[in-house]
């Protein structure tokens, strides 16, 4: 019972996860870098000459940009899935001493 509870509520937990980060990607501009999950081919030719690309494999991209509005910009440029990167946590670490 258990474990039938754990494999229909996991799959919800992971949705709802993913769609609070795409939520703040595009209504805010909090993180600093961005990730485009599955982007199609000659994604990376056609960015904006302001859009840096700091790491990239077959299903993602990571991006860095020093002006606002990140994530409209790359669904522009044709990218399917923009999610958050570099964003520090929900609870910020007191500095060091």
């Amino acid at each position: 019972m258990i474990i039938k509870r754990l494999a229909m509520g996991l799959p919800l937990l992971l949705a709802s996860w993913l769609l609070v980060l795409t939520l703040v990607m595009r209504f805010s501009d909090a993180a600093p870098g961005a990730v485009v999950l599955f982007p199609p081919a000659g994604f990376v030719a056609n960015l904006p000459a302001d859009l840096s690309v700091v790491a990239a494999s077959s299903f993602t991209v990571t991006l860095v940009s020093e002006r606002p509005d990140m994530a409209r910009r790359l669904y522009s440029a044709g990218a399917p899935w923009v999610l958050p990167a570099g964003l520090p946590g929900c609870l910020p670490l007191p500095a060091p001493r």
